[in-house]
Order: structure tokens, then C-alpha cells, then sequence
């Protein structure tokens, strides 16, 4: 039977580091939360706004903040719901820019969906798990991209990062119901994005609805 080292044993809680950086500026404290959730900070931030690139320099940016806004921490709840809010108003912020830029419009996240799509016609034609697996995330990916910031935050907080409904609620500050309504409207308008091309790609999803959903813990 393992066990674990003393040194995970006796680790401080997220809650008590981040009690640390906010009083004392501990920069071990600070550490041990960016060891453990920098890699889903960068996950959230591509879900968002569909750039890897970006995700990782919005996990920084969420860092830099978080420690630049330490004695604004107040112990009241716990250090993930704090951090996630941190995170989700940078990827908002990010997402209005490449607006006001004109980086991704809607009309050109289309463009791009289906440019993705048609190029699976030129994948290996040998049936292959591992390419069908990606070829689905992909779809999914895209089309993610193309539903109001509401719904993808929590399709992003849900079934990528794998967040309870009243965790997200509590994070998003809205009724754990509004959070359930958003979620079934959210997989509804995916599975409207996606039918055509699944349609059309049998061997990707054969229960479209059902697929999508597993699709989205890729």
C-alpha cells in the first residue's frame, strides 16, 4: 500500500497558502498554487478563447494578478472559487478585445469549423480510435467556440475541468438552477452545430448528443 511523502502530508491547504501570500508574501506558499493550478488556469483560457498560446499567457496574467492583489483576499470561501473568478474575468477581457479587433468573428469561427471539418475527407481512411477520438474533440472545439460566452464558460467549467454544478454556481454567483439551464441549453446548441457534419461522419458519432458529451472530456 503507498503512502504519501510527509511533505504532501503536512502541505498547507490552498486556502492556508494563499492566507500566507496575502499576509506575509510567502513565496513558497505562492509556489505550491501555481504548481497546482497553473496547468487548469492555461486549460481554461484555451477553452475560451480556443489559442493554447493565449491560455498560457492568461494563466500567467491570472498568477501576476492573483499575487498583486493578495491582501484583497478574504478567507471566506474557498481559494479555487477565487482564483476561477480571477481567471474567467481575464478570459472575458481577452474576449473582448479580439472583438473589438476582429480577430475571430463569428462568421470566420464558422469558416474555420468547416475548413476542419472537410479535411478529415483527407485523413487516413484505415479507421483508426485514437484519430477518431481527435477528430471528434476537434469538432467539439470549434464549436465551442461559436456559442455566447455564458454557456462556453460553463461547458469549460463543467465538463473540462469537471466542477460541480454548485461549485460553478458559487463561482459565477447565479443559482445552481441557472447554472443547470445554461448547461442544457448549451449542449443543445452544440449538438444543433455538430448534427450536419456527424450526420455526414456517422463513424465519429453514432448517438450525437451522448458522443458530444463524452466528446467534451477530451
Amino acid at each position: 500500500m503507498s503512502t504519501l511523502p510527509l511533505s504532501a502530508l503536512f502541505a498547507p491547504s490552498d486556502e492556508q497558502a494563499m492566507w500566507r501570500v496575502a499576509m506575509q508574501g510567502d513565496a513558497q506558499a505562492f509556489a505550491q498554487l501555481m504548481r497546482r493550478w497553473e496547468t487548469p488556469i492555461q486549460r481554461l483560457g484555451a477553452r475560451m478563447t480556443g489559442d493554447f498560446q493565449r491560455g498560457q499567457d492568461l494563466a500567467q496574467e491570472t498568477f501576476a494578478r492573483l499575487f498583486a492583489r493578495r491582501k484583497e483576499y478574504m478567507p471566506s470561501g474557498k481559494f479555487s472559487t477565487y482564483l476561477w473568478r480571477i481567471a474567467l474575468n481575464l478570459c472575458y477581457d481577452e474576449l473582448r478585445r479580439i472583438e473589438r479587433r476582429g480577430e475571430l468573428s463569428l462568421d470566420s469561427a464558422e469558416t474555420e469549423a468547416t475548413a476542419a471539418w472537410e479535411a478529415l475527407g483527407t485523413a487516413a481512411s484505415a479507421p483508426d480510435a485514437l484519430l477518431l477520438e481527435e477528430e471528434r474533440a476537434a469538432l467539439v472545439r470549434d464549436a465551442l467556440l461559436r456559442i455566447a460566452e455564458p454557456y462556453r464558460t460553463v461547458v469549460a467549467l463543467r465538463h473540462y475541468e469537471n466542477l460541480k454544478f454548485r461549485e460553478i454556481a458559487k463561482i459565477l454567483d447565479i443559482p445552481e438552477g441557472t447554472v443547470k439551464s445554461r448547461m442544457a441549453e448549451a449542449l443543445t446548441q452544440l449538438s444543433r452545430l455538430l448534427s450536419p457534419a456527424l450526420k455526414e461522419k456517422p463513424n465519429l458519432c453514432k448517438t450525437p448528443t451522448k458522443k458530444i458529451e463524452e466528446t467534451m472530456m477530451l
